[in-house]
């Protein structure tokens, strides 16, 4: 399971400091979408950060597991909260499924570094 876990950690921090990093430097489209959500961008940005955190703690997570899951478990929380976002938003499936499917993700990484079977 280390090498799906690592695997899992690399994806996953890929994509996390690419949005963290886009949230946190206020990017226009990412602008764009705080106000649609009804977020400040300073509530985005951190956001943002919180991404690339957790990020940080995935690439840790394979060597340290205890991070791993406490990074796995807010980035989780955090596709969750994307979520309800979305549907308090009044978004359909096309604008919440990403958010849903990281979050997945996420949770198969966990499994995967605890060392059960998805």
């Amino acid at each position: 399971m280390k090498i799906v876990s690592t695997v899992l950690a690399a994806v996953l921090a890929v994509e996390f400091l690419a949005f963290g990093a886009a949230k946190t430097l206020a990017l226009a489209s990412m602008r764009e979408r705080a106000a649609r959500l009804g977020y400040s961008i300073a509530a985005y940005r951190g956001i943002g950060a919180l991404e690339i955190a957790g990020a940080s703690g995935l690439l840790i997570g394979p060597a340290r597991p205890p991070i791993g899951i406490a990074a796995g478990i807010g980035l989780a929380l955090l596709m969750a909260g994307a979520v309800a976002a979305h549907v308090r938003n009044g978004d359909g499936v096309a604008e919440y499924a990403p958010a849903a499917g990281t979050g997945l993700v996420t949770l198969g990484y966990l499994a995967a570094l605890a060392g059960v079977s998805p």
